[in-house]
């Protein structure tokens, strides 16, 4: 097999040839049709997330088929399409697995993270913590949704039923959740950094009724604002732009230190949370809902070789929805 592997802190991946894995017990091999290239594997890749042990192969937003079982019992069949996620395991017996709370599991396994990743031809997951798929799912349409998608309908349950919805930096995860959050009859307001009107006009593009700079106040007050941006000085931002009451999730997994500010901007019940990681849940829950159907993703598609191209147009911020590797 062939994998695209951090061998050293911030320095670019370097392929590498091995021998294909087996499969252990519960385990499934996958041939990887696709892989997603999700922020997260930037601060995975730079060191910005706790104890990176390389050598790492990033990728947590995969599409394959199943080539090997490594049990019976795996509830997947062979020439089966599945998805991998971010979460890749949990121990099952903290106090956080037991109050169905996986996502805050003690000891958790992320893929692309402590588990090999997708950024390669094939990957050994966890077969309980894949996502059967339909032969008719597109790979390419479909992995951004295995991290960018589901992490923002976990923000977005998490910011409640508000009508007026507030998204700051319009990236992979922003620009799926526009289009379910219109689908649910939601006014979406979009914020970029000052002065990209491109990304601006690609919001509006995906179904937002307005976008503008960060330090814009929107036209009305928000309900909530879903920060994914890993920016820390837009959490008082949002906060001013949410109304009494309004709540402000930070989406990411990382995120630059939060500023002080003023006790008035969170005072009149205001109130700021977080999204850690994903449950199964989530994955089944988001392919069940109806806006999911009328979901598409923009994305640009890179030879698996060309990894380090989709990081760095990631990073300086010069994609449109969602980069995809295929190998």
């Amino acid at each position: 097999m062939l994998a695209m592997v951090l061998e050293r802190i911030g320095q670019p991946l370097v392929a590498r040839e091995s021998a294909t894995p087996a499969p252990g017990p519960g385990e499934v091999l996958l041939r990887v049709e696709a892989c997603g290239v999700c922020r997260t594997d930037l601060h995975v890749v730079d060191g910005e997330l706790p104890a990176v042990h390389p050598p790492v192969t990033p990728g947590h937003e995969v599409v394959g088929i199943v080539e090997a079982l490594g049990s019976a019992d795996t509830g997947l069949a062979l020439g089966q399409r599945a998805g991998v996620c971010w979460l890749g395991g949990t121990c099952g017996k903290c106090r956080y697995c037991l109050m169905g709370m996986e996502n805050l599991c003690d000891a958790p396994e992320f893929t692309g993270y402590t588990r090999p990743g997708g950024f390669a031809t094939h990957i050994v997951a966890r077969a309980p913590f894949c996502v059967p798929l339909s032969a008719r799912d597109d790979p390419v349409a479909t992995a951004p949704l295995m991290c960018a998608g589901l992490i923002g309908w976990r923000a977005l349950k998490k910011a409640g039923d508000g009508p007026a919805l507030g998204l700051y930096g319009f990236g992979a995860a922003a620009h799926l959740l526009t289009q379910v959050a219109v689908g649910q009859g939601r006014k979406v307001f979009a914020f970029t950094r000052a002065g990209d009107s491109e990304h601006q006009a690609f919001a509006l593009s995906q179904g937002a009724c307005w976008a503008g700079d960060a330090e814009a106040l929107p036209p009305e007050p928000l309900d909530a604002a879903i920060i994914f941006a890993p920016a820390g000085d837009l959490v008082p931002l949002a906060l001013r732009a949410v109304r009494k009451g309004g709540r402000v999730v930070c989406g990411g997994i990382h995120m630059s230190d939060i500023p002080s500010f003023p006790y008035a901007l969170l005072w009149e019940e205001r109130e700021l949370v977080s999204v850690a990681n994903l449950t199964r849940g989530d994955a089944t829950s988001y392919f069940a809902a109806p806006e999911h159907c009328g979901v598409h993703a923009n994305t640009t598609v890179y030879p698996l070789e060309k990894a380090n191209e989709a990081l760095a147009d990631l990073r300086e911020g010069r994609l449109f929805g969602a980069a995809v590797l295929r190998p």
